[in-house]
């Protein structure tokens, strides 16, 4: 690498940004909130706790930065209604057999 050594040892000692402070701060928050629901919450229902809190955060902010540490949600907690195919086991017959043949709309 050609850069001078007083140049590293000062990118070093620089102190953090205002931007990299609050992700810290927001990354402590949302590991906290992910942790107490078991591992489960995506981004979008830790954005709603940390907006509870009181932060100001975005959907996307929170996304980014979930990532970055490696916390996902949990797929396939909420068992789903499905819909199932083909055809029912057993078919009751037609026993009216009634027709409907309706000469004038609203009359019997």
């Amino acid at each position: 690498m050609s850069i001078q050594r007083s140049s590293f040892y000062a990118w070093m000692e620089k102190p953090k940004s205002k931007r990299q402070v609050e992700d810290e701060c927001l990354t402590g928050l949302i590991k906290h909130s992910w942790l107490e629901s078991d591992c489960v919450y995506g981004y979008r229902k830790l954005t709603s706790d940390l907006k509870d809190l009181g932060e100001a955060c975005s959907k996307h902010h929170v996304n980014k930065l979930m990532k970055l540490k490696g916390m996902k949600a949990q797929v396939g907690f909420r068992k789903h209604k499905g819909h199932y195919s083909g055809k029912p086991a057993v078919v009751a017959d037609n026993m009216l057999d009634r027709q409907f043949a309706v000469t004038t709309p609203n009359r019997y």
